[in-house]
């Protein structure tokens, strides 16, 4: 078999999700958030915080923080190139985030069972401390490619 015919490997699949899907993801684009790690069942996204995204009180507005956590989310379980959607979220806001904050959220595949998959995001500060924790629950529309085929 050649390169052209072989089967990609679960990598080459993310990492062909990652530059499709990001792609035509404009509100991922807005905010300024960039993926620096995604595979099978996972993805690491960074975002600083702006301006912009403060609240009454000069901190990050809780809907920023869960925008990057769901952006992870989004990227990890659609990393296998079947399209998934989120069926419902939760989560927790442990500590605040301030202007000039960078912002890493780690997403992982916690259960994949049929067309149902958890998630958990883990998001951090610059200094790694826990700002937020995200559970996602997801459902896979198969036989839908989450970007077409190479």
């Amino acid at each position: 078999m050649d390169s052209a015919t072989s089967p990609m490997t679960p990598q080459a699949v993310a990492d062909h999700v990652r530059h499709g899907m990001l792609a035509n993801d404009r509100a991922t684009q807005g905010l300024g958030i960039a993926i620096t790690a995604m595979g099978p069942g996972h993805a690491t996204l960074e975002m600083t915080v702006r301006a912009d995204m403060l609240n009454g009180f000069a901190t990050c507005h809780g809907g920023f923080i869960t925008a990057l956590a769901d952006s992870a989310f989004a990227f990890a379980c659609n990393s296998r190139n079947d399209m998934t959607v989120a069926s419902g979220l939760a989560i927790d806001f442990l500590a605040p985030a301030r202007e000039g904050d960078r912002l890493t959220a780690e997403a992982a595949e916690v259960s994949l069972a049929g067309r149902t998959g958890v998630y958990d995001v883990n998001v951090r500060n610059q200094r790694g401390e826990a700002v937020a924790v995200f559970r996602g629950r997801s459902y896979c529309l198969k036989g839908k490619p989450t970007v077409a085929p190479r």
